[in-house]
């Protein structure tokens, strides 16, 4: 895969810079269609906006309403600028989520679950593939065991004198 990324855009707060509009395309890819192309923020310190991304694809999909300057949601207002509804979003995760659901439902795209279930299913899978690990661990342990054990040794005569 070769991908020629570009930046777009300095995203600013102020006079300070903290992050890049970004432009990728894929120019070369083995796999799956090449050419496709894909725009998103980058915010130093935090990597690919996420909120940013919901407000694109919620507007894209007609679930986040832009008037202007403005964002809304539901009737709501939720920022003037896109800056303001990127911040107002990661103030509220809730609202976050139900938007990105209403967006992934609209392209068909399985819902997120709530962030509590999500974690402990997790861990609980986390801890279940580390005892199964253990236990393969365990049974390789057995089967080359038993195969030393029956291993012929050679006869003293061939066997190499010990190093001292």
């Amino acid at each position: 895969v070769r991908l020629d990324i570009r930046r777009i855009g300095t995203i600013k707060k102020g006079d300070e810079a903290i992050g890049n509009e970004t432009k990728v395309k894929v120019v070369k890819n083995k796999v799956s269609p090449p050419f496709k192309t894909a725009e998103f923020d980058i915010l130093f310190g935090e990597g690919i906006s996420r909120e940013g991304e919901i407000i694109d694809m919620g507007v894209t999909a007609k679930i986040v309403d832009k008037s202007g300057a403005w964002y809304a949601y539901m009737g709501e207002k939720i920022g003037q600028g896109r800056d303001n509804a990127r911040e107002f979003l990661r103030e509220n995760p809730a609202l976050s989520r139900e938007i990105e659901n209403k967006v992934r439902e609209s392209l068909g795209i399985p819902m997120l679950a709530a962030e509590a279930g999500t974690a402990d299913a997790a861990a609980s899978a986390s801890k279940a593939d580390k005892s199964d690990k253990a236990e393969k661990a365990e049974k390789a342990d057995k089967v080359e065991a038993k195969a030393d054990a029956k291993a012929p040794k050679p006869p003293l005569s061939q066997q190499q004198p010990l190093a001292s």
